[in-house]
Order: structure tokens, then C-alpha cells, then sequence
């Protein structure tokens, strides 16, 4: 089995759910006591925020590679990035390390064009709806990426920063991002990524008329499958 190393901490709400999901999925696969071999670096999330909010992405992307490096030096195979919005600077993580790193774009991408889709919502920070490092990454696999309208954004964004991240779950959130994926389906949507990592806390399959897409499930799915290649 090969060591996966986790870059996290933005939030460790969902870098827990990483955590459980790997471990989770390997047990799942090779049975018994088995586990994950992993390796965690979580990062002060709080710093990484202000740096976001300031554009200052690559001193960002610099505390994150440094991160990668060290994983590597401890003897990871394989990288993840432990959120959607910080794979703006997946290119500066990848240049610094000689180990891969699995792009969680990528694999939300085979999983939606498994289904056979071809238009998708996309639920996110505002940093992953509005920019185009992410929404690009998708087309790439050739799908058309559809955004909430200005004030849902601001919303989808205040409930991840202020809630979600603090371990937050509130019903009256979970209606807010419903009216967002129907409205998201009325545009003519086919199915809703869940863009950041948090939102999988509020928001499951139930909650949807359309298929939804968790990336940080299919992240770790992809995961577990390179590092159990030839196990």
C-alpha cells in the first residue's frame, strides 16, 4: 500500500472527513483491520484565509508547498490537496514535489462524465465559483460549469466561512443551499458538484433533485485506488 500525504487543516472539519473516508474506504476494500497509510499536514487555516482575502496566492501556494515537501521527505507516494479552493495553486504544489498529486478537479470530472452528464452546478467559495482555475479544470474534461447568480454566491460562500468551517450545520443553511441547486437545475443543470470540502457536512444525495457530486469522497476514492494499485 502506498502512503498518501494529505495537505489539510483548511478546514480540519473536513480534513477529519478525509481522514475518516480513507480509512473508511480502505477497510472497505482489503477487509479486516486494514487502514490507510497517511500522512497529515494541517496547515493554520486561519493564515491561509487571510491570504486568500488579500490575493496573495502565492505566498499561499508557498506555505502549501512547503507542506507538500515535507510530506515527501517523510516518505509520501502521493498528494492531495485537502481542498477545492486551494488547487489554485495546484500547479506551485506540484512543481515542488517529485511525488504526484491528484488533482481533485480531475476526479470529480471522471466521476460526473461517468454518469454520463455533461452540464453541472458548481457549488463552492466564492474563490472556486467566480475564478476560473476550477471551472476551467472541468471543461477541460468537457463540461459545462453553471454558477449561482451574484447574491446566492455571496451566501453559498458566508455559510461555508461561517459556518461550515466552524463545525456548523444549520437546517435553515440546508434550505438556502437547496433553493440555490433547484434554481442551479432550472438553468438547465444535469448535476451539482460540491465544490468545497465543508459542504458535503450540510448537503447529501437527499437533498437533490439531480445527482450531486462529493468531491471530497470521490477525492479519496481516487486516492485509495493509486495507492492500492498492484496491492
Amino acid at each position: 500500500m502506498k502512503t498518501i500525504g494529505l495537505i489539510g487543516g483548511m478546514s480540519w472539519e473536513s480534513s477529519a472527513e478525509y481522514y475518516r473516508l480513507l480509512n473508511q474506504l480502505v477497510r472497505e476494500r482489503l477487509g479486516g483491520l486494514h487502514s490507510a497509510r497517511c500522512i497529515l499536514h494541517s496547515v493554520d487555516f486561519a493564515e491561509i484565509e487571510r491570504l486568500q482575502v488579500s490575493g496573495e496566492w502565492e505566498q499561499a501556494g508557498e506555505v502549501l508547498a512547503e507542506a507538500a515537501r515535507g510530506l515527501a521527505a517523510a516518505g509520501a507516494d502521493l498528494l492531495l490537496i485537502c481542498t477545492n479552493t486551494m488547487h489554485k495553486v495546484a500547479g506551485q504544489v506540484r512543481d515542488a514535489v517529485p511525488v504526484p498529486l491528484l488533482h481533485l478537479g480531475d476526479a470529480t470530472a471522471e466521476a460526473v462524465r461517468a454518469a454520463g452528464l455533461k452540464t453541472v452546478g458548481l457549488l463552492g467559495t466564492a474563490f472556486t465559483m467566480e475564478q476560473t482555475f476550477y471551472r476551467d479544470r472541468l471543461a477541460e474534461h468537457g463540461l459545462t460549469v453553471l454558477i449561482p447568480e451574484a447574491r446566492e454566491r455571496a451566501e453559498v460562500h458566508r455559510i461555508i466561512y461561517e459556518e461550515l468551517c466552524l463545525g456548523v450545520v444549520e437546517d435553515g443553511s440546508r434550505a438556502a443551499y437547496r433553493r440555490v441547486i433547484d434554481q442551479l437545475v432550472a438553468d438547465g443543470a444535469e448535476g451539482v458538484v460540491l465544490g468545497c470540502t465543508e459542504i458535503e457536512l450540510l448537503i447529501g444525495q437527499e437533498h437533490s433533485p439531480v445527482p450531486v457530486f462529493p468531491t471530497t469522497r470521490l477525492h479519496a476514492e481516487a486516492a485509495v485506488t493509486a495507492a492500492l494499485s498492484g496491492t
